[in-house]
């Protein structure tokens, strides 16, 4: 049965709005758990659009399941992963003017740097992932890096407007689960997932994690954080 973190950026992006102290991400984070969470999803982005480095050590120090850290792969971030030690590190890229994510990490276009960052999470006893296109090339570069999971970017799927478009993105996702799994890495899925598009991507066997935050978080806000999680995890477990 596939696990699911909630990604609780979008509670500090709240609280952002007005500079002040509420709502406090740990909060949510025990709000989450409590709703049956198997774990807990920030990104400490560099320019510190939401969650901040005070979130990152507090939510380290108080989350009871799996710490996932969003990452990129600059250095001032990687050196405060290696001092807080997340239970898992989440690689991405990062482009100071974009929304969202907007793609999968380039790992075979910068293996160098990302075996270099991998070794020194795993020197941490840190579990690593990257968060990429559901490609080939993207996949065997995780693993030649030493990654231990990957997670397959599900925007392509959530963004489809057709059931052709639809039916191709989620093979596009079993082909890559299949090469991911033949080379030795764990998969992951996430960015655009909702209560209404989950369901045909948790029915793909072999992805055992989902990270799912701004849908959850703008549920919340209507029905409160432990409802809108516990409805998250029987949409998933529905299969």
């Amino acid at each position: 049965m596939a696990v699911l973190n909630v990604n609780i950026d979008h509670v500090a992006t709240i609280r952002q709005a007005r500079l002040a102290d509420e709502p406090d991400p740990a909060w949510a984070a025990m709000e989450c758990e409590l709703a049956g969470a198997n774990g807990i999803t920030v990104h400490l982005r560099q320019d510190r659009r939401h969650i901040n480095d005070r979130d990152v050590r507090v939510l380290k120090e108080t989350v009871a399941g799996k710490f996932n850290l969003e990452m990129s792969l600059a250095e001032p971030i990687v050196k405060i992963a290696e001092q807080v030690v997340p239970d898992q590190v989440t690689l991405v890229p990062e482009n100071r003017a974009e929304l969202t994510t907007e793609g999968g990490l380039e790992c075979a276009g910068n293996l160098k740097r990302l075996i270099y960052v991998v070794k020194r999470m795993h020197k941490k006893g840190i579990l690593v992932s990257a968060f990429i296109a559901p490609d080939e090339k993207q996949i065997l570069a995780s693993a030649e890096a030493g990654c231990d999971a990957v997670e397959l970017h599900t925007g392509f799927y959530a963004n489809a407007k057709t059931d052709k478009t639809v039916e191709k993105a989620l093979n596009e996702l079993r082909d890559a689960r299949d090469i991911a799994v033949a080379a030795g890495l764990i998969v992951h899925a996430g960015h655009g997932l909702t209560y209404r598009n989950i369901q045909p991507v948790a029915r793909i066997e072999g992805l055992c994690e989902f990270n799912i935050g701004h849908s959850i978080v703008s549920r919340a806000v209507i029905v409160g954080m432990q409802k809108a999680v516990k409805e998250m995890r029987r949409l998933i477990e529905k299969l």
